[in-house]
């Protein structure tokens, strides 16, 4: 619940009480002694839902954006009226939706000044990086908690619904600048890694199961992304603290900001193309979901002449990122399609393995099986198989032809096989 505190200009009062009167709402009025152009302080306490429908009704009674408006948190109201209030906008929709203003005013909150902000994205960003070249999630994790982004997103999309086009462009400045400061630290970082050797130099950065997981993305990636965006937006409309949604979107930008800063440092584009990808789809996922929540849940700018100019700008940056998107995810589909040949691929390289395993004497077991694939960031193809199989004694016979015979008809392509083995002993 709200408590509304309306300043009343000279010759409004009679106007404003009976626009509240008329709308069935209690209030408490005071006169106004500073002696400036108020004659009086209304006090109205409000259910959240109620606050901007009641705020239209006093702007045509004369109270505009001139007079001061306060909304105010209310921890309870003992009143039978305003229970009787309560139950009435308790049947409107979106019962947990702050008013115009206060969305306007938390997506401000929500921003850092530029130096503040600057600052955390760098120290987020290296706390990624370190994170993905020691292969720790706790770190990376850790990273996700300071990261500032989801400020600039909501104010992104909250100034296109509103039009205001300072909220907008700042919004989308300070994501640009962000992802542009995340990449640079995070490329500096690892390049000082690299040559002060705090990882060993021959480190392949691709076999980091961190670094590897953000180097193909494939569709799941722009479910996570537009759950972050949904649920950033609706945090922000119902008024409730975006802190643990800000995690979230942070997951989505901050951990392939540094894939891309690695691969920049160690020379390797593979590394960079695939998490860019990642970021770009991430990044515009969460603005596109933000901004279709914040139009579906109702909002409009507060004057209505320009509801023809927000809705075409909505509809416009809606557009845009949908296009945007869908060029994106020919990588993300190839991906899928890729990662999908793969398994099956591996399938088959697996039964082939145990069909040739299983006509030796004494079934050698396989104890694992790792597939070498080509480096490339599509339609990867294995190049070679390593196969460690368990045999009872030394005298175990030669086994790579014969694998290597069998997996090569099985997937109709040329690969190397090695054997290791491994003697096992069993009670």
């Amino acid at each position: 619940m709200r408590l509304v505190q309306i300043t009343i200009p000279t010759g409004k009062r009679e106007t404003v009480t009976r626009a509240l009167d008329e709308e069935d709402i209690d209030y408490i009025v005071t006169d106004e002694t500073s002696g400036r152009e108020y004659a009086a302080v209304a006090y109205v306490p409000l259910p959240t839902n109620a606050v901007e429908p009641v705020l239209d009704t006093l702007r045509g009674a004369g109270i505009d954006e001139s007079t001061y408006t306060v909304v105010l948190d209310a921890e309870t109201v003992v009143s039978d009226e305003f229970e009787q209030l309560e139950e009435r906008y308790a049947e409107e929709e979106n019962g947990d939706r702050i008013a115009r203003e206060e969305l306007v005013a938390a997506a401000k909150d929500l921003l850092l000044s530029t130096p503040a902000y600057l600052v955390m994205t760098v120290v987020s960003a290296v706390i990624a990086t370190a994170g993905l070249l020691l292969n720790s999630p706790a770190v990376i994790v850790g990273s996700m908690v300071i990261a500032p982004l989801i400020g600039p997103a909501m104010a992104a999309s909250v100034g296109t619904v509103v039009v205001d086009d300072d909220l907008f462009a700042r919004g989308v400045k300070l994501q640009a600048v962000g992802l542009a400061v995340s990449i640079a630290s995070a490329a500096a970082f690892a390049w000082l890694v690299k040559t002060v050797h705090l990882i060993p130099p021959f480190t392949d950065v691709t076999a980091i199961p961190q670094v590897r997981s953000r180097l193909y993305p494939d569709f799941l990636s722009l479910v996570v992304a537009l759950g972050a965006g949904v649920a950033g937006a609706i945090s922000l409309t119902a008024g409730i603290s975006s802190a643990i949604v800000g995690v979230m979107i942070a997951v989505a930008l901050i951990p392939p900001a540094a894939t891309v800063g690695i691969g920049i440092a160690w020379g390797k584009p593979v590394v960079s193309l695939g998490s860019s990808v990642l970021v770009l789809v991430n990044l515009l996922s969460i603005n596109l979901a933000a901004l279709v929540v914040l139009r579906y849940s109702g909002y409009r700018p507060t004057n209505w002449f320009q509801l023809e100019e927000a809705r075409g700008a909505t509809v416009r940056r809606i557009g845009i990122l949908v296009v945007a998107i869908v060029a994106l995810s020919v990588f993300l589909g190839g991906v899928t399609y890729d990662s999908f040949q793969g398994a099956t691929t591996e399938e088959r390289i697996q039964e082939a393995t145990n069909a040739a395993l299983a006509e030796t004497e004494g079934s050698p077991e396989v104890l694992s099986m790792e597939v070498n694939r080509s480096g490339g960031p599509l339609f990867r193809h294995p190049v070679g198989i390593t196969v460690t199989v368990g045999v009872d004694d030394h005298d175990h016979p030669a086994l790579a032809e014969r694998i290597d015979r069998r997996v090569e008809r099985a997937i109709d392509r040329e690969v190397e096989t090695q054997v290791r083995y491994v003697v096992t002993d069993s009670a």
